[in-house]
């Protein structure tokens, strides 16, 4: 084969140049990245509502499986943006286990012990009534496990005075119906209560928690009366009021050398009440008293003493707290300040079932309401109970009175403008 000469090959490249221009054209590489959703599931009743979560912040130090939650891609490298948008989360679900900060603001803690912060708060009360400007007022605390059968009487009875002498303040337990409700004066007084049972320190509670609201409630209260739903008034308010606002002293019963104060007293156990309540000096009196602002906050403020007495009892059959703790508390505290008896008239007469006589609606008239205000209190144990000699000088009148039946309203009602509220 012949050897090409310079010019053939000069000759072909002159031939072969129109195919050197040659156009280059890139195409820009393209990245397909997948969108993430995560479905979590809430159930609500029997079935399951699937709610959409966008725009997530995960942490990535959790296990998504253990989370409950599927990724179509596996997470990005890159943080995501922070904000994000949550749609009805289940506020019962942890939300930082489940790897999710919420911009709106989180559940509040849950709030400290009700009674704790109640106590608290009301053993901080002023123990002067205040201010020295207001009129002073009485609060009428009914502790109750009934629709109130005297509510029409205590409407006459309130009605007969400025609404701003007096507060009313009621410890309906909620176990119970109250049918009809509590109205007139009564609509909204009710109090925030709890179970009340006989031979259970609970209606000790009820008039610890009646007191501490009141207190509370308004400083211009001075006197404290607790009330049962069977008590009716035996004077009109502008004479119970008189009496009440123009003493410095509570008024309850004090008394030391009752029978089976020892059963009383170890009916927790022999030894339960030691070392802060001796035998010596345990009291019993009447569940139902007045007491002074400075002595309500006293019986708020106690924990020493309530310590022992809200303890359950081993034998029910003594189990009187409620006529023991007040008494008890007050005696050791501050005997001076207090008048040992009960301005709410009883008759314990020939009674052993501990329940004081009931007075049916065939008994009631004004020969009835005219001897209960004649009768004179008892005022402790001869002088035993530590208050002063003048009690023995005292002829205190009784304001309240109680049992009635309550099929008594008809003729209670019948007397009460031209007896009752008479004096």
């Amino acid at each position: 084969m012949l050897s090409p000469t310079p010019l053939s090959l000069f000759c072909a490249l002159l031939l072969c140049l129109p195919l050197a221009v040659v156009f280059t054209v890139r195409t820009p590489t393209t990245t397909t990245t997948s969108i993430t959703t995560i479905t979590t599931t809430k159930t609500i009743g029997s079935h399951e509502n699937p709610e959409t979560i966008v725009g997530h912040k995960l942490d990535r130090t959790q296990n998504y499986q253990k989370m409950e939650l599927e990724s179509t891609t596996a997470p990005p490298l890159s943080p995501p943006p922070e904000a994000i948008v949550v749609s009805k989360l289940d506020p019962t679900q942890n939300h930082q286990e489940m790897g999710l900060e919420s911009t709106t603001a989180q559940p509040l803690p849950p709030p400290p012990d009700d009674e704790d912060s109640l106590f608290r708060s009301a053993s901080r009360a002023n123990p002067k009534p205040s201010p020295r400007t207001s009129p002073k007022k009485v609060a009428f605390m009914f502790l109750t496990t009934a629709t109130l059968p005297f509510a029409p009487l205590w409407e006459l009875y309130f009605n007969q005075t400025s609404k701003n002498l007096f507060n009313i303040y009621v410890h309906a337990d909620p176990t119970y119906q109250y049918e009809p409700p509590f109205s007139g004066v009564f609509a909204h007084r009710v109090i925030p209560s709890k179970p009340t049972r006989r031979y259970t320190p609970t209606l000790t509670s009820a008039a610890r928690r009646l007191l501490a609201r009141a207190l509370l409630d308004d400083p211009s209260n001075a006197m404290f009366a607790l009330l049962s739903p069977s008590c009716v008034p035996l004077h009109s308010f502008k004479f119970t009021y008189k009496a009440l606002i123009g003493s410095k002293r509570s008024f309850i019963e004090i008394l030391q050398n009752e029978g089976g104060t020892f059963g009383r007293w170890a009916a927790r156990g022999e030894d339960a009440m030691l070392p802060e309540v001796k035998l010596e000096e345990f009291r019993i009196g009447s569940q139902f008293w007045v007491l002074t602002r400075k002595h309500s906050r006293l019986v708020v403020r106690d924990r020493r003493l309530w310590s022992k007495f809200k303890l359950p009892c081993l034998m029910w059959n003594t189990c009187y707290p409620e006529e023991n703790y007040f008494p008890t508390l007050l005696s050791m505290r501050d005997p001076r300040r207090c008048v040992p008896a009960t301005l709410t008239h009883v008759d314990w007469r020939g009674r052993f079932d501990g329940h004081p006589r009931t007075y049916e609606a065939s008994e009631v008239g004004p020969d009835l309401i005219l001897s209960l205000r004649k009768d004179r209190p008892r005022y402790g144990d001869a002088r035993t109970n530590g208050s002063d000699s003048s009690v023995s000088k005292r002829h205190d009148p009784f304001l309240f009175a109680r049992k009635f039946s309550s099929d008594s309203i008809k003729p209670l009602m019948s007397i009460a403008n031209d007896v009752i509220f008479k004096d």
